[in-house]
């Protein structure tokens, strides 16, 4: 065998651990993941399967009745908006501490979503989630299918997983990169409504709750879901008062609408903000009393966030479907 498939030790249960399982059949995958799980079991950790049925299903079956085994519905973990994942994970780490378990074991199968743009908010996550748990007490196994997942999310994780689970053991991933060089490379996509005539368009923002009640007059008007309207309000709301309040001038808006998307920018002319993690946690952590809870709060309405950061200032980029 050679020695960079050597087995690894297990992993220490002080901080998070992110490993990678590619498989291409649920025998390959079950393999892999029945064993692991069970040895978390065995050292009375508490252990959550996150994946879709039938993996789920046959998981289960594998593993039988443990009263330390919690199966959750992958859509509720990975279709929330990626900021609600990681919090999840956070308090459930944080829950099972508190109930005595050393450690908490997770396979996880991320869902990806069906298009590009929607891969990418995950890509992020992927990435982001080695900063974010950094300090918890996760040991988490991402399952990837090699036949039904894109060619670009599987290269995805194997650029951010730090360790491969394979059937000869678990070993460093030569291919892993630092998380924010992976994050700065990551490419800013296109927005084609951004070719078409803004609903408006706000060169100099003088008067903010003019610009306020401007936006809610737009959005009011394009008759969409409600909620989706109002997320997006007060996700556009909080942006344009961080550059007004925190930016240099000029603060400038344009907005976008289509007969289902929405697409705002928020842009000004300070000096901007080179951190790629912004936005996935609050920026002065369990502290809410402190502020810096506005990037964080549109990661969690809008559907895509981007962060355009530059040398003429700093650009948020909020796009989301009006049903």
């Amino acid at each position: 065998m050679p020695e960079s498939w050597a087995p690894q030790p297990p992993a220490p249960a002080a901080h998070y651990q992110h490993d990678l399982l590619l498989h291409d059949s649920l025998g390959d995958l079950l393999a892999v993941a029945v064993p692991w799980l069970q040895a978390g079991l065995d050292a009375g950790e508490a252990v959550v399967i996150a994946t879709a049925e039938p993996t789920a299903r046959l998981l289960r079956e594998a593993l039988g009745e443990h009263e330390h085994l919690v199966v959750l519905e992958r859509h509720d973990v990975y279709r929330a908006r990626t900021p609600a994942a990681i919090t999840a994970y956070r308090r459930l780490a944080e829950s099972k501490a508190d109930a005595g378990h050393p450690r908490v074991r997770v396979l996880g199968e991320t869902d990806f979503g069906p298009t590009a743009r929607d891969w990418l908010e995950w890509q992020r996550y992927e990435a982001v989630i080695n900063e974010a748990l950094g300090p918890l007490p996760l040991w988490g196994l991402c399952v990837y299918d090699c036949d039904r997942l894109p060619a670009e999310v599987v290269e995805t994780g194997l650029r951010t997983h730090p360790f491969l689970a394979t059937g000869q053991g678990r070993r460093p991933n030569p291919t892993y990169e630092d998380p924010a060089a992976f994050l700065r490379s990551l490419p800013v996509p296109d927005e084609p409504l951004e070719a078409t005539e803004p609903l408006l368009a706000v060169d100099d923002v003088a008067d903010y709750v003019g610009l306020r009640h401007a936006v809610a007059e737009r959005l009011a008007a394009l008759g969409g879901s409600p909620d989706r309207v109002e997320d997006l309000h007060l996700a556009i709301d909080e942006m344009s008062s961080n550059a007004v309040r925190h930016g240099g001038p000029p603060v400038q808006l344009r907005l976008w609408a289509s007969a289902d998307q929405v697409v705002c920018r928020i842009s000004d002319g300070g000096a901007g903000m080179d951190d790629p993690f912004a936005g996935f946690g609050p920026a002065h952590g369990t502290d809410l009393s402190r502020g810096g809870m506005g990037l964080w709060l549109a990661r969690q309405l809008c559907d895509h966030v981007d962060v355009l950061d530059g040398d003429a200032g700093l650009t948020i980029r909020l796009s989301t479907a009006l049903r």
